[in-house]
């Protein structure tokens, strides 16, 4: 049933790190927020981004202007709970309908005690971290004095030390392996249970969205999933059938622990399939480099080319670092590139059984057109078996 979302809720700041104030209201929890202010034009989604892993020590800025209209549910999140540092949104609608919908946006974000922000200016917001490039931001809630200090915010937002160097794999990762059977959502069923598995799949989490679990669950993978810091012989002596490098946030070149895993899975051919940071190890691990993007890719609307059969797949992404493709070995082939700013977009090695791609190719939520590069990794199981 629809709720009406607090009225007096309190005046809250965003302040970015090269001084810029925007002034709004507090539509989330109290207090205050640090971490690195990026973008997203997805359009629908907000609980599934904002329970996204990847976006640990990031506030979200939702560019699309109305956000809430649905509410929010306890099936449409990809974590055990909410991993932004913040939210960033222009309106957020008095009411909220929807048939499957638990609690307003602002409760859900309450109860998750996550501080947000809304009524401002957020295209100029984007326009200037589009032209400046990420930043480091903080909002800050008003006390009980109904007063927020600005020079306070701007501090705050200066504390930020940035994403650069950042290992948060190992951060955002569980502390023990679990197995996980669950597929894709159904209307009318909900989540399903994989009855028949074919294969054994070994997960590294470092940061992993549930759906991709469950992608690869719907495609007959029974699934371990295993710490980010785990080695490489904890994976092997399970026997499995693939190993999966997962989405995660942070700067891939700290994760050495991850690169000397993945570097070992590989050697041993072992078929391998990396998403996200997944695939940023995977190009660390076959002697490429990584870099900062200046504001990277977030959103469900950017076109990325299959250099392999030349068709245009629009997809979902969200990442801050990409992988040089200079620095890539001849023993890599270039597979995706993105058609916004020509960064690569996936790879594969052409002497071991192993693929990667930067987006979030399970699309939750967003364009379900890359859902084929699971079926590839499912084929390379099946031809090594």
């Amino acid at each position: 049933m629809s709720s009406l979302i607090a009225d007096a809720r309190p005046t809250a700041l965003l302040a970015l790190a090269d001084g810029t104030i925007f002034r709004g209201r507090s539509v989330g929890a109290d207090g205050h927020t640090i971490g690195e202010v990026v973008f997203n034009t997805a359009i629908t989604g907000y609980q599934e981004i904002l329970t996204d892993p990847s976006y640990c020590r990031q506030i979200v800025t939702l560019t699309y202007p109305h956000i809430g209209n649905t509410g929010t549910n306890p099936e449409d999140v990809e974590s055990h709970r909410v991993f932004a540092a913040g939210l960033i949104v222009r309106d957020v609608p008095r009411v909220h309908s929807n048939f499957r919908a638990a609690e307003s946006l602002g409760e859900y974000l309450r109860r998750e005690n996550v501080v947000a922000i809304a009524d401002i200016d957020t295209r100029k917001l984007t326009r200037i971290l589009r032209d400046k490039g990420a930043q480091a931001g903080a909002i800050l809630v008003a006390g009980k004095d109904g007063t927020a200090d600005e020079r306070k915010a701007v501090d705050l937002a200066r504390s930020f030390p940035g994403m650069a160097g950042l290992d948060l794999a190992k951060v955002v990762s569980v502390e023990k392996p679990y197995e996980w059977t669950e597929t894709e959502w159904g209307l009318g069923r909900g989540y399903g249970k994989l009855a028949e598995p074919k294969f054994h799949v070994v997960a590294f989490d470092y940061g992993v969205k549930r759906n991709i679990l469950r992608m690869l669950a719907s495609r007959g993978c029974r699934l371990t999933v295993l710490p980010a810091q785990a080695p490489a012989s904890e994976a092997l002596r399970l026997k499995p059938d693939g190993i999966f490098l997962a989405n995660g946030p942070g700067d891939p070149e700290p994760c050495d622990y991850a690169i000397a895993a993945t570097r070992e899975v590989i050697a041993k051919n072992m078929p391998t399939f990396g998403i996200c940071l997944g695939h940023q190890i995977m190009g660390l691990a076959s002697g490429g480099r990584t870099l900062k993007m200046k504001f990277g890719h977030h959103g469900a609307n950017h076109p990325v080319q299959d250099l392999e059969t030349g068709k245009v797949l629009i997809t979902s992404q969200n990442h801050g670092f990409a992988v040089d493709p200079k620095s890539l070995p001849d023993n890599c082939r270039l597979t995706h590139v993105s058609l916004f700013d020509g960064s690569l977009q996936g790879f594969r090695r052409t002497d071991k059984p192993a693929f990667c791609f930067q987006g979030h190719p399970e699309a939750s939520p967003g364009p379900h057109d890359l859902g084929y590069l699971f079926d590839r990794f499912v084929t390379l199981m099946q031809e090594r078996s």
